[in-house]
């Protein structure tokens, strides 16, 4: 016993060093696999701004659908590309070579990115690009420092800029007005208007995140409406398990 205890507190030193190494503090979501208009919204940003160079290939578009209340015919008019059908896996056409050679490495399938890194981390790191001229796609992140990604969302953010060194980046705080509700100071500022403002851009990563969460565990939905059933099942059954004690050993004493 005494071994398998030191062999379980040595396994999590490897998760301790690393969450000492991120520095960066992430910003809490709550995911609501419930809300399917948020999940609706979060898979038409994922559609048209991830999947030119991001698959999500253990994801079907028609369980999708199924599973988010979106009829067949809509998805088919409006989220299918090209020949693709409705049956189909979340798949890209670019090839792994190519990808190789221009973003110097494949970029990742996406199925499971949420379960890997978290909802939070996906939600700050998409939120976090600021403008750094050295890098190849002329932009960096701070949660993900040198990244090889351009910034497919800055359309709809706008351009930030960073004030602050990467040690100040490290430690960093945002700050809420208390009368309007919205961040002050910090380290990213916007610089250049997107289409969205901050408000609403937060809102779409959210929903994207969301949905990011949902295609990483599909079955959640399933095990969270049978986890009520069955609960309630359990509920009344508990009484009339009670109540059959009671008439079998009604006669014992």
């Amino acid at each position: 016993m005494k071994k398998f205890v030191i062999a379980f507190v040595m396994s999590l030193f490897p998760v301790v060093a690393m969450a000492a190494t991120e520095g960066v503090k992430l910003d809490h979501i709550e995911i609501d696999l419930e809300n399917q208009a948020s999940l609706q919204r979060g898979m038409q940003t994922f559609v048209n701004n991830c999947l030119g160079c991001h698959s999500a290939q253990y994801q079907r578009y028609e369980r999708a659908a199924n599973d988010l209340g979106m009829p067949n015919e809509l998805v088919e008019e409006h989220l299918l590309l090209g020949d693709q059908k409705i049956g189909d896996q979340m798949t890209i056409a670019m090839q792994k070579a190519d990808a190789g050679k221009w973003f110097g490495n494949p970029p990742p399938d996406l199925t499971l990115e949420a379960r890997l890194r978290g909802p939070d981390w996906i939600y700050t790191y998409l939120r976090s690009f600021y403008k750094d001229e050295s890098r190849p796609w002329g932009v960096n992140n701070v949660v993900f420092a040198d990244v090889g990604m351009p910034n497919v969302l800055e359309y709809l953010q706008g351009e930030q800029v960073n004030h602050c060194t990467p040690e100040e980046l490290m430690h960093a705080e945002k700050k809420i007005d208390p009368l309007t509700g919205q961040e002050m100071g910090g380290c990213l500022t916007i610089s250049k208007a997107g289409l969205q403002t901050p408000a609403e851009f937060d809102r779409t990563i959210y929903d994207l995140v969301n949905f990011m969460a949902y295609i990483g565990e599909p079955s959640k939905l399933d095990s969270h409406r049978i986890g009520t059933k069955v609960l309630i099942f359990l509920f009344i059954f508990f009484f009339i398990a009670y109540a059959l004690k009671k008439e079998y050993w009604r006669d014992v004493h």
